[in-house]
């Protein structure tokens, strides 16, 4: 986050009229940098960017390729992609953390922002959840049912969803009338 508080967005794709469309867009609700390669990205990035719009398909370094370099090195940042490729099962095991395909608007990258800029007041599991649900949706999408119902790693995709959704909601059921009664009188 930059000095101010403002979030840091770092927007990356290989065709520079796009950077400066996507840093037109958020610029007035975000410290907007750019990087028109992978190499560059990785120079710009740092522990101020809260939030990275990455291009999957660049001619240096591919968006998978970044994406691995900024997990490797621990940066604590928001990831969506945010290509023309339509996505295939091979996101699942990916790190990002939303899948915006292009064409988008600025409507769609706003709210993409806002909602990956929130993330961080849940709880570890809900964020799980929200980037889980939000790789299913991305393919359900772009692959037909036929090829996602015989994939394994698809079929772990929606265990591991419905093993989360289970904990919510127990977690949910703990609270009874009576725990709200009593978290309300202690505030």
């Amino acid at each position: 986050m930059s000095a101010e508080g403002t979030p840091v967005v770092l927007v990356v794709d290989d065709e520079p009229d796009m950077t400066r469309l996507y840093e037109a867009w958020l610029s007035g609700e975000y410290e907007v940098w750019v990087a028109n390669d992978g190499h560059e990205a990785l120079e710009r990035i740092d522990e101020r960017v809260d939030l990275v719009f990455l291009d999957r398909r660049m001619p240096d370094l591919l968006g998978r390729e970044v994406l691995e370099q900024i997990r490797e090195r621990g940066y604590d940042c928001r990831v969506a992609m945010l290509t023309a490729v339509a996505p295939d099962v091979d996101i699942i095991r990916m790190g990002f953390d939303a899948y915006l395909t292009k064409p988008v608007d600025r409507e769609d990258v706003l709210a993409a922002a806002d909602r990956l800029l929130s993330l961080d007041q849940y709880d570890d599991d809900l964020q799980e959840l929200y980037v889980l649900v939000e790789k299913r949706s991305s393919l359900e999408r772009a692959v037909p049912d036929e090829e996602l119902d015989e994939n394994p790693a698809y079929e772990e995709l929606e265990d591991r969803i419905e093993e989360l959704e289970d904990r919510l909601d127990e977690t949910v059921q703990e609270f009874d009338e009576n725990s709200f009664r009593a978290m309300f009188r202690e505030l």
